[in-house]
């Protein structure tokens, strides 16, 4: 039988609660409530800037739209560099798919150990952020990639630099580094220019899921400034055939290294500058700084025997000679401060136009003791050395132009044939300009330039007129030259020939061989400038082993330009050179 219970009649019900009880718990309540509600408010209306800041910090990314590295172009228009497409490999740590067979397949792929592959696909720090495996790979390389299927492996697309000319335009246009559009500028034109070819990035404010999914955009996007395309002043084809010739000099006569420039006089355009030995920019494994010096801007050197012609413009200038004035150079050596000065052979009376013709330094000599140190000084100034060439060019050197006022007898003499100072070749073909341009010297460019350079006036007319007749028998039949001779243009130099130093003094058995000269004579178009360094094929003399190479670069530059040649005959080659240091 069951027992019914009466709960209305229990005892416990009939006990009276506290009202304060029933107060408290209602309060506490409404006390709750009307905090719910105060912080509801705070979060979504007076505090909510906090909590928007902190959600954006945890969800919110700013994404770069990087913009397009601009190209580089020659003065025709063709591509010296040129930002392309190429796929970057990459993988998120914590969602890769470890399986063995497939991630040694995907090392062979990348060409890496497998030890490699597995060191960076360990957890460092957020494991859901994405590493690099490889970057720039190419397109075979990432299809195959893709085809493994490995779950948490990606495909980033950026750009790599490409440079068509490859090693012959290496050391001007330079290269980059490796980012998205083609990275920043470290060397030549690239590092000079590189604000202007980097253009400006734009940005993207984006919410992303917990997956890294894009949601929504949260703001307008600002659109990136593609870089502006450069055209330089070089002429590809000049370039390659210069850069070609040089090559080939320096290894017939197993030199240490070659420079050559080419300057348009009538612009001041560089058409070429080279050097031997150099490098690709797209492939810079195992590239030593040797090989990516600019050697014909950031190299020193005395210039030798090339500085004789404008000693003698110096003294037509002032009347102390005429090219026709006789100047006795027996028996071939002279003393200045009790120190020898001596020709590689005696030549008895010597014309001033013989003088440089046969490049003697006794003749030289004499002409510069007659001169004021301040005047040659101010000569020397005025053509460019010891001046940091206008060139927005990393690491052009000013060379070294000692003050007047220091010089002793032995050091004005010892300068008038290109000993005590010190300049890169560039100066050295810009300062040629002189005589080009009937004694102005043009300012020099890398940019293409439609108008004709205003240049400065060194020298007059006549006397340029007369040093560039003089150079014209340097090349001719007993001159130190013949060599540089060519079919159809005629042409005009100097040579040089300069012991090299190191440390303090000079080194026996090293030398520099130069050849500088301007082509057609009677009225220049172009200055060739070549520099074999350190030659050691039997023959060192400018004459021998530079000369070549600014003939067969003044032939194929000048056709190149479309000038018409202006000699019908052909060149007279003398095998016995005459040459002085």
């Amino acid at each position: 039988m069951t027992r019914s219970v009466l709960y209305t009649s229990s005892p416990l019900l009939a006990s009276k609660t506290p009202v304060w009880r029933s107060k408290m718990v209602v309060a506490v309540i409404a006390i709750a409530f009307i905090g719910l509600a105060g912080r509801a408010a705070w979060v979504q209306v007076f505090g909510n800037a906090f909590f928007q800041r902190q959600g954006e910090v945890r969800f919110a990314r700013t994404i770069e739209l990087p913009a397009t590295r601009g190209r580089i172009l020659d003065r025709n228009g063709l591509l010296l560099a040129a930002s392309v497409p190429a796929p970057s490999i990459t993988a998120i740590p914590d969602s890769i798919d470890r399986d063995k067979p497939r991630l040694t397949q995907l090392a062979t792929l990348l060409e890496m150990p497998l030890a490699e592959l597995e060191k960076k696909l360990q957890f460092q720090g957020d494991g859901s952020k994405p590493v690099w495996l490889r970057r720039q790979v190419e397109d075979a390389v990432a299809e195959k990639v893709i085809a493994l299927g490995i779950k948490g492996v990606l495909i980033r697309k950026e750009y790599k630099r490409q440079y068509p000319e490859g090693e012959a335009a290496a050391h001007v246009v330079g290269f980059t580094g490796i980012d998205d559009q083609g990275g920043q500028g470290l060397e030549g034109i690239e590092k000079a220019f590189d604000k202007d070819l980097a253009g400006r990035a734009g940005s993207r404010r984006v919410i992303k899921d917990r997956l890294g999914n894009i949601v929504e955009d949260v703001r307008e996007q600002v659109p990136p400034m593609d870089g502006q395309d450069l055209q330089l002043s070089l002429d590809s084809k000049v370039q390659f055939f210069a850069y070609q010739k040089l090559r080939d000099a320096v290894i017939e006569h197993k030199a240490k290294a070659g420079s050559i420039v080419v300057l348009d006089v009538q612009s001041g355009e560089v058409l070429a500058l080279a050097n031997y030995p150099s490098y690709s920019p797209s492939k810079r494994v195992n590239v030593s700084l040797e090989q990516m010096r600019n050697r014909a801007l950031v190299d020193m050197f005395e210039p030798g025997s090339t500085v004789k012609p404008f000693v003698a413009a110096l003294a037509l200038e002032r009347g102390l000679v005429k090219p026709d004035t006789q100047i006795q150079t027996a028996p071939g050596r002279i003393y200045v401060s009790g120190m020898p000065i001596n020709d590689s052979k005696p030549h008895g009376v010597l014309s001033v136009n013989e003088v440089i013709q046969k490049s003697s330094n006794v003749g030289t000599v004499k002409m510069a003791m007659q001169l004021e140190p301040r005047e040659m000084w101010e000569m020397f100034t005025s053509v460019g050395f010891g001046q940091r060439p206008q060139l927005p060019f990393p690491g052009v050197v000013s060379g070294r132009l000692p003050a007047y006022k220091s010089w002793k007898p032995i050091g004005q003499a010892t300068m008038s044939y290109g000993y005590g100072l010190s300049g890169s070749l560039f100066q050295v073909a810009r300062s040629y300009s002189v005589f080009a341009r009937d004694g102005e010297l043009v300012p020099v460019t890398l940019l293409k330039s439609d108008r004709p350079a205003a240049g400065v006036r060194v020298f007059d007319p006549s006397h340029a007129a007369q040093v560039r007749h003089m150079l014209h028998l340097a090349t001719g039949v007993g001159g130190t030259a013949p060599k540089a001779q060519t079919v159809g243009y005629s042409v005009g130099g100097k040579t040089g020939t300069a012991r090299k130093t190191e440390g303090k003094g000079y080194v026996e058995g090293k030398y520099r061989g130069f050849f500088v000269g301007l082509a057609p004579i009677e009225k220049p178009r172009i200055v060739v400038a070549v520099m074999i360094d350190e030659p050691r094929g039997g023959s060192y003399y400018g004459g021998d082993v530079a000369a070549p190479v600014f003939s067969a670069t003044v032939q194929q530059t000048l056709r190149i330009m479309g000038l018409q040649p202006d000699m019908t005959v052909k060149p007279q080659v003398v095998v016995a050179v005459e040459e002085s240091f």
